[in-house]
């Protein structure tokens, strides 16, 4: 029992009777942690369409610009997987207040930054931060919520996951149009620091006994090295045209080398920096591939919806950000369906039904043509959004249900992580494989319309000048190559959803692996780290 004459605390009641929290507290931290993911998946966005504000203020070209992107994504590409050591060494409450505090500080040092220099080293200190809130704020949510109302506390957090990528590049450019683009920094100051604050009160009495496992520097240099050196490579891939860079060809070589050293490293080490041993459950692998193959299908969809609407259909950024955002309002909608009904059926019917629907509607997606109204563009993106959650709810509640419960921190962080890195690479090889394809179809396109000339005679008959009736020939074909290659990246992507639909069933059925489940310590109760 609490010592003294005190009234005793929230958490301090929990430690002694081991109870999780319930009703209004208990979603009340729920919507603390998961505010946290918010503003950390956000960070991964709303800088994008940034960039022209931020190079044009601090005098710099848009290229070095886009270090502000990429010092973001490397940092946490690099922290992500380490979370699980980190959980077990300092605390999983302890860590994710820290990195939402340090979040805020950092988020507050990128708004100041009056040069490049020192807005990208805030940067990666601001992806160092963000790394571990994103899986730990899904750890502590399964840790908080009683075994029962997991896929509630799933469905919670996957709407955050789900709608802070389409809401970062409508934010991030609503805010460099009517005020600085310091703000998109900004604004995350006082939840962060806030929200940290109120989490420690709320949850330190949920610590867990902490694991002092030596350091293993060797394994933590090799993972900076080949995560740093894969991430630099997908991000500055496309703008030096891959691999006929010397530059790229070097860092290719650097992650590869990087990488199987590494596993090697840390699949023979005692105590190692990442616990790899997650993978020897064969759940949480075939979930793991699915999801990475789902997600870089679904964000590669995402990514080239805008960049077509804005380059070749006349949309503006904002009217392509609001058309884009329709996915991201009706998953918030329906993720608490697909919490619900995950905890009523067999989760692989629901991933199976959710991403089905997402290949045949992306399938649909194929066929659309340059004179394609809003709504023809708008309601199948709408439609993708109803689908999303009954994959991503299910998915990841099934994935952890398949490692022991001292394994959820890892299991979550390296899930994250290769969720994280399949988007990023998605995103790199469908803008190269859109690009290459209207080139292709341009050459194509070229040598068959207006074969006799009779269209280009009609245009200089009609007045209009020799150069400028060519220029129309070429931005009509230019814009239909465009078109085709637009549908046939869709028709790639709806081939790697469908595909990524059937893997699920490869994974063992719910409940034949009991063990594998989150489940309530040995110890009558939790122990606050010393």
């Amino acid at each position: 029992m609490a010592t003294g004459t005190s009234t005793p605390s929230i958490s301090a009641l929990n430690t002694e009777f081991n109870q999780p929290l319930k009703g209004n507290m208990l979603w009340f931290a729920a919507i603390l942690l998961s505010g946290a993911n918010f503003i950390a998946v956000l960070d991964m966005t709303i800088a994008n369409v940034s960039v022209s504000s931020i190079a044009g203020n601090l005098g710099v070209t848009t290229s070095q610009g886009t270090w502000v992107i990429t010092s973001y994504a490397v940092a946490e590409a690099i922290t992500v997987p380490l979370t699980g050591w980190l959980a077990a060494r300092f605390g999983a409450v302890r860590v994710f207040c820290c990195a939402m505090a340090c979040f805020g500080v950092c988020s507050a040092m990128c708004g100041f930054a009056n040069s490049l220099g020192f807005l990208v080293a805030a940067r990666v200190l601001q992806g160092l931060s963000g790394g571990p809130m994103l899986p730990l704020t899904q750890t502590l949510l399964l840790r908080i919520f009683p075994r029962e109302k997991a896929m509630a506390a799933n469905g919670l957090w996957a709407m955050t996951t789900l709608t802070a990528p389409v809401i970062g590049p409508i934010l991030g450019g609503w805010i460099c149009d009517n005020y600085s683009w310091s703000w998109i920094f900004f604004i995350n100051v006082p939840i962060a620091i806030i929200c940290s604050w109120l989490t420690w009160q709320l949850l330190k009495g949920f610590e867990r006994e902490l694991v002092r496992s030596p350091i293993d520097v060797i394994g933590l240099v090799l993972l900076v090295v080949w995560v740093g050196a894969f991430q630099i490579m997908i991000d500055e891939g496309k703008d030096l045209d891959w691999f006929s860079s010397n530059y790229i060809v070097a860092l290719a070589i650097i992650a590869a080398i990087g990488f199987a050293t590494f596993l090697i490293w840390e699949l023979g080490e005692k105590h190692p920096i990442v616990n790899l041993s997650v993978f020897r459950h064969r759940g949480y692998s075939i979930c793991v591939f699915t999801i990475s193959l789902a997600f870089g299908g679904y964000f590669a969809a995402n990514v080239i919806t805008p960049l077509w609407l804005q380059n070749f259909m006349g949309y503006t950024p904002t009217w392509s950000g609001e058309t884009t955002a329709w996915s991201g309002v009706t998953a918030f909608f329906v993720a608490p369906l697909a919490a619900i009904w995950a905890r009523k059926t067999d989760p692989r019917r629901l991933i199976f039904g959710g991403l089905m629907w997402l290949g045949l509607i992306t399938f649909g997606r194929c066929f659309l043509n340059t004179d394609a109204s809003y709504w023809w563009i708008a309601l199948p993106i709408m439609l993708m959004g109803l689908g999303s959650p009954f994959f991503f709810v299910p998915l990841i509640g099934l994935a952890l249900m398949n490692v022991e419960e001292s394994e959820t921190a890892s299991a979550a962080g390296l899930m994250t992580f290769l969720r994280t890195l399949s988007g990023a690479f998605a995103t790199s090889l469908v803008n190269t494989t859109w690009e290459d394809k209207i080139n292709y179809n341009h050459a194509e396109l070229a040598g068959l319309v207006d074969r006799t000339g009779e269209y280009f005679r009609q245009l200089t008959e009609s007045g209009i000048q020799t150069e400028t009736a060519r220029a129309l020939i070429n931005n009509a074909v230019t814009n239909q190559s465009a078109m085709l290659a637009t549908n046939q990246v869709m028709m790639i992507v709806s081939v790697c959803l469908i595909l990524s639909a059937f893997s699920i069933w490869l994974a063992p059925k719910p409940g034949k692996k009991a063990a594998g489940s989150p489940k309530p310590e040995a110890s009558p109760r939790a122990r606050e780290p010393g």
